[in-house]
């Protein structure tokens, strides 16, 4: 969730950055790494919701990801090691398989050395400034074959949490490793889906894909990360934690030595908030609202898939970062009595439909995402608070709008189409709007249907605008095309 509004009073905080010690050098990671992928799917029933367990059977040829993390005692440097089977799902040949790495524009450095492709060392080449990694394949890569590509690569974490809102930065004690590995992006109609992102919003668009992620840290830090831990293992001053994660968009991890983490049950799935002792007060009130929004969301759309949902307190420059099966909250927020706590909570919760569970384009198409999690946090409120909640929370949609002079500006543009401040009040509060105005054009109960099997119908997948219009028509048998020219289309 980029938030704007309040980006100029974050910017007035006092910052203190945290110096790096020196990088350790030795690096266990040959002790690490498991030599093969698994040979099924079935390990990752665990942290997968029991209803959705034969959508493993279903997503057979998505990558799988076998990741090593050593993290130096220093907390901003980080030693990896990564192989990535990766099956051409396409109906052509691929000459090359695109990875981007996300740390060479977050103020930080990846480096990728050691490179081959089914054992065979490959040289590899480089655009977009360094955060576009181009694997050229000996031979086309035919659909439905597969190849297994292996890489070292090391990260130096930035110390600040300038680009990028911070997603991935050690600072106040706090690392945060978000879209920390190379990542395989969609390939679709427009080929491999690759450029420089916005700093106004979310970087990545990805395909549903498995992790088998080992982390070595130093043993005093506790960690976060998405999916389950399935083992822990301590070596003197070091400790080694696996998690698996599956079937997830994004791999996030998080560490810090102060983390304390509160837990709460409900409706089948362990929430947890890792932060810091004096953020307990919020921490527990964000957990008992996380619940709230599950049981709403459950109802409307469909079962959360995962039996565990986390939440870590970061220096984010945003309110709020949705991952997978993970949610990170700004720091300065974590006051019970600060208003942004429930709204932003809620928000991200929602993420975990609307852009995980369905998938979209977050840098062409924000607002299938964005908008619609701005909406669904309106009808948390109503559910939860009746006709006066939803009026208030309608109103700091509506005034996100007017903060840009409610200006007509299409919904349905990508991110770099927007200034920050167009942003903020086109995507999150427009686009807010549109669906209210969508439900009233539809009727409630033809609406109701629509997101509940526009979710259904796209879980596990990727969403387009052009799927919500049809499936908005074949709901209520009506001509939408007028209400999303004035809305949504450029």
């Amino acid at each position: 969730m980029k938030k704007f509004l309040l980006l100029t009073f974050i910017a007035l905080l006092s910052i203190t950055s945290c110096l790096p010690a020196d990088p350790q050098t030795d690096s266990p990671l040959e002790a690490l790494l498991p030599t093969t992928p698994p040979a099924d799917l079935s390990q990752f029933k665990n942290g997968l919701a029991e209803e959705y367990h034969p959508i493993l059977d279903e997503l057979t040829h998505a990558s799988i990801y076998v990741i090593n993390y050593v993290i130096a005692d220093d907390l901003s440097h980080v030693d990896s090691r990564q192989t990535v089977t990766y099956t051409n799902t396409e109906n052509i040949a691929l000459n090359e398989v695109n990875f981007r790495l996300f740390s060479n524009l977050f103020s930080g450095e990846m480096t990728v050395k050691n490179l081959t492709v089914n054992g065979n060392a490959v040289n590899p080449s480089y655009s977009l400034n360094n955060s576009l990694l181009i694997v050229p394949l000996a031979s086309p890569l035919q659909p439905g074959e597969t190849a297994s590509i292996r890489m070292d690569f090391k990260i130096t974490v930035p110390t600040s949490v300038d680009l990028n809102y911070g997603v991935q930065a050690y600072y106040n004690d706090v690392l945060a490793l978000g879209h920390a590995y190379p990542m395989i992006p969609v390939y679709d109609d427009e080929e491999w889906n690759v450029e420089i992102p916005s700093q106004s919003g979310d970087v990545i668009y990805a395909d549903m894909s498995f992790f088998i992620v080992t982390v070595d840290a130093p043993k005093e830090v506790t960690l976060v990360g998405s999916g389950v831990e399935v083992s822990r293992q301590d070596n003197g001053n070091r400790q080694q934690v696996r998690f698996e994660a599956g079937p997830v968009r994004d791999f996030y991890l998080a560490a810090s030595p102060q983390f304390n983490v509160y837990v709460k049950e409900s409706n089948g799935v362990t929430l947890r908030f890792f932060t810091k002792e004096e953020y307990r007060k919020g921490a527990e009130l964000a957990l008992e609202k996380a619940a709230d929004a599950i049981e709403v969301f459950n109802e409307r759309y469909a079962t959360y898939p995962y039996t565990e949902l986390d939440f870590v307190s970061t220096p984010t420059m945003a309110l709020g970062i949705e991952y997978p099966g993970v949610i990170a909250i700004t720091e300065w927020i974590m006051d019970p009595q600060v208003d942004y706590l429930e709204a932003t909570t809620v928000h991200e919760v929602a993420h975990q439909w609307f852009y995980n569970l369905v998938g979209n384009d977050q840098l062409d198409d924000p607002w299938l995402d964005e908008s619609l999690a701005q909406f669904a946090t309106l009808q948390y409120y109503s559910d939860l608070y009746g006709e006066l909640g939803m009026q208030l929370y309608r109103r700091d949609i509506k005034g996100r709008w007017a903060y840009v002079g409610n200006k007509e500006m299409p919904v349905g543009l990508p991110v770099s189409a927007y200034t920050n401040v167009e942003y903020s009040g086109i995507v999150y509060g427009r686009g807010a709007l549109f669906f209210i105005a969508l439900r009233d054009e539809m009727g409630q109960e033809s609406f109701d249907a629509l997101l509940r099997n526009y979710t259904q119908d796209n879980a596990w997948d990727i969403a387009t605008p052009q799927k919500l219009h049809s499936t908005a028509e074949a709901e209520c048998s009506c001509d939408l095309t007028p209400l999303f020219n004035e809305w949504i289309y450029p």
